[in-house]
């Protein structure tokens, strides 16, 4: 199983002496798995709703390089064959080369169908890049289309003086970098255009699905789906979602068990939406996965903010911030995850 503890490079803060001593059991073995039995139950309940209940014929699965989707088109070979699993790369101007390289790799020793569609183009005639360049250029007027860039929210949520607001920042050609604090207008219209991105993606998943009779594939882990990380009517729409239960340390573990190639196992989650690298934590959960699953975890088992701090050696101001956060994403997600409300 992927360790627990954060990586070298997260910048946490220090933890509090006084907290040293706790009864609470709140450690990396709180989220242990059987992976086999979870293999076994996952597969069986994908063939029993696709093919069983659905009567579709295989699985499209969306592969990003990442530990998610991967797991997911391995759990889909496990279940339905490789012969009914169509992976779909499905880069555009602002995605990583490693993606698509990390895709294909595990698509080669998986031995499924794929294919590749640039969106680039659609992207282009939907106004993503133009509409979303005027908005940094707003924030930042030093930035061209040449410039790299992401948006970032200001510090680890542990950190109580950390707020909820993002900041673009700018890589000039020269290698220099802005950094400016983004206003409501300009934050809604980057995320407006870039998820431009996830919809137009999802489209072509369908297209696919709809084109062989196969049931589209979700790929969200427990973490992204219960706190709002995902794009309504983009990544979070799918038929199926098979590791929206599964915590992301359990994603990792049931990778090494799948033997998801080691590579993707040690890439730290990355958002792929921006021309200028950065992590999931940087644009979002704003701490290491392994620390936000134990919070999240504390949480789900009714743990107070001064029983999860001690337990993971903080204190309970920093705890209580953590929960705090944790509400506030949940208050988000709600609307995401709402269907549509019909008005009988």
């Amino acid at each position: 199983m992927s360790s627990l503890r954060p990586r070298e490079d997260d910048v946490v803060p220090e933890k509090d002496p006084a907290a040293e001593e706790h009864t609470i059991k709140l450690d990396r073995s709180v989220l242990e798995l059987d992976c086999a039995a979870e293999v076994d139950r996952i597969s069986a309940l994908l063939q029993a709703r696709i093919v069983d209940t659905w009567h579709r014929k295989g699985g499209v699965v969306a592969m990003s390089g990442g530990v998610d989707s991967s797991v997911v088109a391995t759990l889909a070979v496990h279940a339905l064959g490789k012969d009914r699993v169509l992976g779909l790369f499905l880069p555009e101007r602002d995605s990583s080369p490693d993606s698509l390289r990390l895709a294909r790799l595990v698509a080669d020793q998986l031995g499924i169908e794929t294919v590749m569609q640039d969106i680039a183009p659609a992207l282009e005639a939907l106004g993503c890049y133009s509409v979303r360049n005027d908005a940094v250029r707003r924030a930042v007027p030093e930035y061209t289309p040449e410039c790299k860039f992401s948006i970032v929210l200001p510090g680890n949520r542990l950190d109580s003086k950390a707020l909820n607001f993002f900041s673009v920042v700018v890589e000039l050609p020269d290698g220099q970098q802005i950094k400016k604090r983004l206003g409501l207008r300009e934050y809604l219209s980057i995320v407006a255009a870039t998820n431009f991105k996830q919809r137009t993606r999802k489209m072509i998943e369908y297209f696919h699905a709809d084109r062989l009779n196969y049931a589209v594939l979700g790929t969200p882990n427990y973490l992204e789906y219960d706190l709002g990380f995902f794009v309504k009517g983009g990544d979070g729409l799918a038929d199926i979602k098979p590791i929206a239960h599964l915590y992301k340390t359990q994603v990792y573990a049931l990778a090494e068990h799948l033997d998801v190639p080691a590579e993707i196992r040690a890439r730290p989650p990355t958002t792929d939406t921006y021309s200028l690298g950065q992590s999931q934590e940087d644009f979002y959960f704003a701490l290491p996965y392994n620390l936000m699953d134990l919070f999240l975890y504390a949480k789900n088992h009714d743990l107070s903010p001064a029983e999860a701090g001690a337990a993971l050696g903080y204190t309970e101001e920093q705890a209580r911030w953590v929960y705090w956060d944790i509400e506030q994403k949940r208050s988000y997600a709600q609307y995401l995850h709402q269907p549509p409300i019909l008005l009988t």
